[in-house]
């Protein structure tokens, strides 16, 4: 029925041509009654009068009709039914007649009468909730002052019913009412009133299948990928019809068969049986035809590859049944930019103007010989290298990122790699970055390419509040992704900030009651210009108040104070290939404890120095939106290490590490004694200063290592579904065990990861489902391991917004020894979560996780935890 009524004519026009005979009539019948004349009289024009219903000034409508006075004009001539269709194609009138009056001799008046057509005045819509109306309105120009025509009208009621029948109503009904409106006002409205009736979706209880004699209907249906028949179990596929998804599934079965030899399948008939209101049944008629199997394979025209290397890449043999699927696919398959198929070895290899051409020459006893003809033509290099739509990053911004060079032979690997990289730098829409290939010239051998690029806000000011640590923490955050140095005394350039050089700047400032941190960062990826050596440095400083049990709030007496600088540079290889990143940097911190005492450390007044080199190997080649990733992986492998000062000091870590035992123990009978005496006093005195001395001499300068490893994958299950596997390692060990290991740089897992005063180096690992750090001790592990497994589901992925969902499984574990590590011993998670992306505001996220396990730190864990972000961007 749908199909039938797409090819009737469309009914406003039918009733234009109707108007229009109309008016040649009553034209033909207004020369009879207004003078008897004879057809083609020509007559001289006095006058022209415009009458009738209308809010035009006569002097607008005698204008549009191209009429003029004193002009000449013929009965039935030209000139007449020119301005009739000039004034109709206008859409603004109901009716139009053209009269000649008071003929003297030669000359005669002419009158336009005529009648606006009304005009919208209020419009109501029922049968959808409020949301849904402003869209209606939008899509369909049904704001008030709209010229309300049969063709407004009627594709209105055709856009909601197909609408609605796209979602699986297919019993909508949709009617449109017009009122004429009488009130005070001249002009013609009308109100309208839109009823939509949706009806129940209509679900498909069974999917049937006839003359399919060689494949059960089972696996035909699971071929269908988005129409299926009801059943209980399935959740994430629905059952519900929409036509698009069903035309699509038909070529699906008939590809499924093409894969299982059947070449000559096909679909005869389809049709929609309603079983009742509510459900229908789908009723397929196929012709299988016979299976096929490959015969012999050849290769026409090649020269750059042999027989035996494309035989290697279409990875189809003699005697495999035929697969019309998979031919096509190793030949080029248009649903993987990356694939390793025939067509891409050509155009990697410069070979753009190459044709590949499976061709059928034999198909005896079902077995089919194939040929593959090949056109390769002549290598194609890049000419013009062009880029349009950067209005704030500076080309040479972009151009550096560039792989495809003028005079450079043609690489399709090239493009896709530009894309990816140009979207990885977020400065611009990764959805909308369209390489446009113009001028191909097969003759020539050349081409020209333009990247289309779609700004978007890449600096951020951070807002975050949450609770933590006894009280609110607040977090002021400036980050300038997109920064340009140069123009920082430059005021034309602030808009807000000087923009458009690839620099990052960002000043952080964070604080609660308990601590103060401010941090400042600075880089340039490509210093000096040519080369991409990034270079980066640092400056923090924070300040850390100790609880006062008392008071229940800070006691600013008693501090422990952190500065930090660190210089760091890295560069991109060439090998294994140039994914891969090279990092090395320098850090110093200096810690200062003001009357501090705490477990953290022994001596409350004192200093500690770290002086450390980090050194980082990683690889990423992860595409193409950095908000929504849906392919590729990245790992990274890092190693920190200071001097190891105990090799060349002198000191006698083994004499101390004994001294403090005594000490130790010293401390212990004193606490164990519920009566000392007056020299048991002095002697815990004495030796809780001596630790401190010990303590201060084991960690004036830092000495450790630090190993850390992470890999992300990312891999797509279907179109829309992405999998994200995650596995993480840390370890902090000791040169000298001896002197022990740091009380800094140490791992608290646990909670959103969020970084709250981690400047004395310590690493926040998210572990969501349990509170901040509580899968630590109290000073942190030296050790732990986080695996996590998290599926992503795009909402949508347009330039105003970038909302997915997700769910996730996570365990991990932190401890204080090796000897205490049992990687099979984890403290698991679950739970799921959202993702909003937007120009305007940042990242804004929010997780509920579900804890499975207890916290091996005595830290209460509740059922489900809720972890958020807030940030804003401009």
């Amino acid at each position: 029925m749908e199909k039938q009524a797409n090819n009737l004519p469309n009914t406003a026009i039918l009733k234009s041509y109707i108007k229009l005979f109309c008016v040649a009539f009553l034209f033909t019948i207004s020369f009879s009654s207004y003078a008897q004349v004879e057809g083609g009289e020509t007559y001289l024009i006095k006058e022209i009068n415009v009458t009738g219903n209308t809010n035009f000034s006569a002097q607008t409508i005698i204008a549009y009709s191209k009429l003029r006075k004193d002009e000449e004009i013929q009965v039935g001539g030209e000139k007449i039914a020119n301005a009739v269709k000039t004034l109709w194609k206008s859409n603004l009138f109901s009716s139009i007649d053209i009269y000649i009056t008071d003929i003297a001799g030669k000359s005669a008046n002419l009158e336009i009468h005529l009648s606006d057509l009304p005009e919208l005045k209020d419009l109501t819509i029922e049968g959808v909730k409020k949301g849904k109306k402003d869209e209606i309105i939008d899509e369909n120009k049904l704001k008030s002052g709209q010229k309300v025509t049969e063709n407004l009208i009627a594709t209105t009621k055709n856009y909601l019913t197909n609408k609605y029948r796209k979602k699986g109503f297919l019993n909508t009904d949709v009617r449109i009412i017009t009122s004429e409106v009488i009130d005070s006002v001249e002009k013609e409205r009308v109100d309208m009133r839109i009823a939509i009736d949706k009806g129940e979706k209509v679900k498909i209880k069974t999917i049937n299948f006839e003359g399919n004699d060689k494949i059960v209907d089972k696996k035909l249906r699971k071929a269908m990928k988005s129409t299926k028949q009801k059943n209980f179990i399935r959740i994430l596929k629905r059952s519900k019809y929409i036509e698009d998804d069903f035309r699509e599934d038909l070529i699906s079965v008939v590809d499924y068969y093409k894969e299982n030899g059947y070449r000559d399948a096909r679909i005869i008939s389809d049709s929609i049986s309603y079983l009742d209101k509510k459900t229908i049944s789908l009723d397929i008629k196929v012709e299988e035809g016979e299976q096929y199997t490959f015969g012999k394979i050849s290769f026409v025209g090649n020269t750059i590859y042999s027989d035996q290397q494309l035989s290697n890449l279409l990875g189809i043999k003699e005697g495999d049944t035929y697969n019309g699927v998979e031919l096509r696919e190793r030949i080029a398959d248009d649903s993987n930019p990356d694939a390793n198929d025939i067509t891409n070895a050509y155009q990697n290899f410069g070979y753009m103007f190459s044709t590949i051409n499976p061709v059928e020459v034999s198909a005896e006893g079902n077995i089919i010989d194939m040929e593959i003809r090949i056109s390769e033509g002549k290598p194609a290099y890049y000419n013009n290298i062009t880029v349009v739509g950067n209005d704030v990053t500076n080309d040479h911004v972009i151009y550096r990122e560039i792989r495809t060079r003028p005079g450079e032979l043609y690489r399709k690997s090239d493009i896709i790699r530009t894309i990816r990289e140009l979207g990885q730098l977020g400065y611009f829409d990764a959805q909308q970055i369209v390489p446009d290939i113009k001028n191909p010239n097969p003759v020539d051998g050349t081409l020209d390419v333009q990247y289309s690029l779609v700004e978007q806000g890449s600096s951020q000011i951070q807002l975050q509040g949450g609770y933590g640590g006894g009280g609110f923490i607040g977090t002021l955050g400036l980050s300038f992704n997109n920064f340009s140095i140069k123009n920082i005394f430059n005021g034309e350039a602030y808009k807000p900030v000087p923009r458009g050089d690839g620099q990052s700047l960002a000043l952080r400032l964070q604080a609660s009651q308990f601590f103060q941190t401010y941090s400042f960062s600075f880089s340039e990826p490509w210093f000096g210009g040519k080369k991409p050596y990034q270079l980066s440095s640092s400056l923090s400083h924070s300040r850390q108040f100790l609880y006062d049990s008392s008071t229940g709030s800070a006691d600013k007496e008693k501090s422990f104070n952190i500065t930090g600088l660190t210089f760091g540079v890295s560069t991109r290889l060439a090998e294994p290939d140039d994914y891969f990143l090279l990092s090395q940097a320098i850090s110093y911190q200096h810690y200062d404890l003001q009357n501090y005492n705490t477990g953290l450390f022994t001596f409350g007044d004192g200093t500690s120095n770290n002086l450390s080199y980090t050194i980082g190997l990683s690889r990423s080649d992860v595409y193409n939106d950095p908000i929504f990733p849906t392919g590729g992986s990245s790992f990274s492998v890092s190693a920190k290490f200071s001097f190891p000062y105990s090799l060349v000091n002198g000191v006698d870590y083994g004499d101390l590490k004994d001294d403090r035992a005594d000490q130790s123990e010293i401390i212990s009978d004193f606490q164990n004694n519920s009566s000392p005496s007056l020299q048991e006093t002095a002697a815990y005195n004495d030796a809780q200063l001596r630790i401190a001395e010990i303590d201060q001499e084991r960690f004036k300068w830092l000495e450790f290592y630090k190993i850390k490893f992470k890999a992300d994958w990312y891999q797509a299950l279907t179109k829309k579904l992405v999998l994200r596997p995650s596995v993480e390692f840390g370890f902090l060990g000791a040169y000298n065990n001896d002197r022990g290991v740091i009380p800094f740089e140490r791992f608290f897992v646990g909670g959103d990861g969020l970084g709250n005063f981690s400047l004395d180096g310590r690493e926040v690992v998210q572990l969501r489902g349990y509170p901040n750090q509580s899968l630590s001790s109290q000073d942190g592990g030296s050790i732990y391991s986080k695996f996590s497994l998290e599926l992503r589901y795009p909402i949508t992925l347009g330039a105003q917004a970038k909302i997915y969902a997700l769910s996730f499984l996570e365990a991990g574990t932190s401890v204080n020894e090796f000897k205490d590590y049992d990687p099979f011993k984890l403290q698991r998670s679950a739970g799921f979560g959202l993702r909003i992306f937007m120009p305007a505001f940042g990242l804004l996220g929010i997780d509920f996780g579900h804890a499975f396990d207890e916290s091996p730190y005595g830290t209460a864990v509740k059922n489900w935890e809720t972890h958020f972000i807030i940030g804003q961007q401009f």
